[in-house]
């Protein structure tokens, strides 16, 4: 779990204005009709810059969709946003950067939530499914280094150099991979991280998303990418999700036409595999997929703590099926919490049995003791 942003968007009129954006507006308001023509969709977001930015780009895309509707944009705060002093690995809430949205959601204040994908459960609350996964940015991880190491990459960096990080899955993929480096927490948004690397020298580089940093328009920090066979990344990472209740058939019409086919079969894949390891924020799992002519393939993995354990294997499958008519009662189907209309069912349930099918191959080679040890060892830090 990371610090990207998360939005609501809602239908309701604000009772105040406030500027462009809705700042000061009034409470929201449950949803009175079920029809959206015409009406406010007010947008929430999280209140961090990168979460404005994102919460942006989907808005944008709805504007283009549908240009008869006004949106306003409300700032509200999630738990994630107010406890900053402790790892998120160790606060052991899963809707850390969710609950609140979700709460917003369920009350019918809201009508979609727009989260960063890796922050969502693989189990959704009842009555909740993501209606659409956008397409995805750039997933790998970047280093950003302190300006005076500009220049240098991980393994060129100093004996006992330390590199600042939240994420227990890259801390112990870069410790088994540069060993004379030290790994230390580091919390808050992206531009409170930035802050500390640059103006302290407690870090000498700290790891981020690359999607975040690109989104920002900060591409010019990343000193260097982390490929494949330095840091798997994690599932999710660089995709945005809308999710809305279930059974708004509207909403979720309406939302369905940001889905990114591609993706969702990416992130379909790694969410099942996630989800049969009974993984998390408190545990090192890590995929990367690819999507090439028709053929899905995905690596996934686990890590003790230290990197010095670990299981990693890649498995395939075909995806290219037509899209055929399946409206009925299985037209809604959820794959680990996704509802992709417009993408063929049984692409998605293949996509979802490789994620089951890799995750069983490495419990039959001992995962379940490497991540119970894990887990184990984090909640004794």
């Amino acid at each position: 779990m990371a610090e990207p942003g998360a939005a609501v968007v809602g239908l309701g009129r604000a009772e105040s204005g406030g500027g462009a954006d809705g700042a000061g507006a009034g409470p929201l308001l449950p949803r009175e009709e079920n029809g959206v023509d015409g009406r406010a969709i007010r947008v929430g977001t999280r209140r961090s810059q990168l979460a404005r930015i994102q919460t942006d780009s989907v808005v944008t895309m709805l504007r283009e969709l549908y240009p008869d509707l006004h949106f306003e944009i409300v700032a509200m705060s999630t738990t994630g946003d107010k406890i900053l002093d402790t790892a998120l690995s160790k606060i052991g809430e899963k809707s850390l950067f969710t609950k609140e949205l979700e709460n917003a959601l369920e009350r019918n204040e809201v009508d979609l939530v727009v989260h960063s994908l890796k922050d969502l459960p693989t189990s959704l609350p009842p009555g909740f499914t993501i209606g659409a996964v956008c397409k995805r940015e750039n997933p790998l991880d970047a280093v950003v280094f302190h300006p005076k190491n500009c220049g240098k990459t991980l393994s060129l960096l100093p004996e006992k150099s330390v590199i600042g990080t939240s994420s227990l899955r890259r801390a112990a993929q870069l410790k088994k991979k540069f060993p004379h480096l030290e790994f230390r927490d580091i919390r808050g948004n992206l531009n409170t991280r930035l802050k500390k690397l640059d103006e302290k020298e407690d870090f000498s580089a700290i790891i981020l998303a690359a999607a975040g940093l690109k989104r920002m328009g900060w591409e010019n920090r990343i000193g260097q990418l982390l490929g494949p066979e330095d840091c798997l990344y994690a599932v999710g990472q660089g995709a945005l999700a809308v999710e809305v209740r279930a059974k708004d058939q509207e909403i979720l019409n309406m939302v369905s036409a940001l889905q990114d086919a591609d993706t969702v079969l990416c992130c379909i894949a790694e969410r099942a595999f996630m989800k049969h390891l009974e993984g998390g924020c408190s545990v090192p799992v890590a995929v990367n997929t690819l999507l090439k002519d028709g053929q899905l393939y995905l690596t996934g993995a686990v890590y003790s703590l230290d990197g010095s354990d670990s299981l990693k294997e890649t498995m395939q499958t075909g995806v290219s099926y037509p899209h055929q008519n399946e409206d009925g009662p299985n037209d809604d189907v959820q794959h680990v919490g996704i509802t992709a209309k417009n993408v063929p069912g049984r692409a998605q349930e293949a996509a979802e049995n490789l994620g089951v099918e890799l995750a069983s191959l490495l419990l039959s080679k001992g995962a379940k003791h490497i991540l119970s040890v894990a887990r184990q060892l984090n909640d004794a830090r």
